[in-house]
């Protein structure tokens, strides 16, 4: 028992000298301020660097910003053009739903007509039946050409007036 409490006894010592020997190490290098550590002129040149550094810093976070701003301004441009699109696409759609069940209603009704005249049976109600079906069957058909034409004018209205101000 006695042996092992010398044996602590001398590691602790050591482990004190080692300490010292550390700390004598580290001090001086703890101790010294900036200036000491490096002559005059290369403090100074080190904080023109930083200096400068800083300035760049500066200027690439306002060249981001802007960059970030005109990327947003695009973005709700290209969002607000989707928009106007997804309600074309929409008008072409009922359009061409309007047009699909009156392009059916035809084909009903002459396929009546025909069984008709295949009979040799003529009946004056199913005839202008049938031509207000056909009727309705062009008003649709209009309609969605001309939902097709306001789509492509609104497409074409900006680039005429670019051609016109650079011409």
């Amino acid at each position: 028992m006695q042996d092992i409490a010398e044996l602590e006894r001398r590691i602790t010592i050591a482990l004190e000298r080692i300490d010292r020997g550390i700390a004598g190490l580290v001090a001086p290098l703890v101790d010294e301020t900036p200036s000491a550590m490096l002559p005059e002129s290369d403090f100074a040149k080190l904080n023109e660097a930083l200096d400068e550094e800083r300035m760049l810093n500066a200027q690439l976070n306002e060249r981001l910003r802007v960059v970030n701003d005109k990327a947003t301004g695009e973005k709700t441009a290209l969002l607000a053009e989707i928009s106007d699109l997804n309600a074309q696409l929409s008008d072409q759609a009922s359009e061409l739903g309007r047009l699909r069940e009156s392009l059916g209603d035809l084909n009903a009704e002459l396929d009546e007509l025909r069984g008709l005249a295949e009979g040799n049976v003529i009946d004056p109600e199913q005839i202008n039946h049938a031509l207000q079906t056909e009727l309705a069957q062009l008003q649709a058909s209009r309609a969605a050409e001309s939902a097709e034409v306001a789509a492509v004018l609104k497409a074409l209205t900006p680039l005429v007036a670019e051609v016109e101000n650079h011409g």
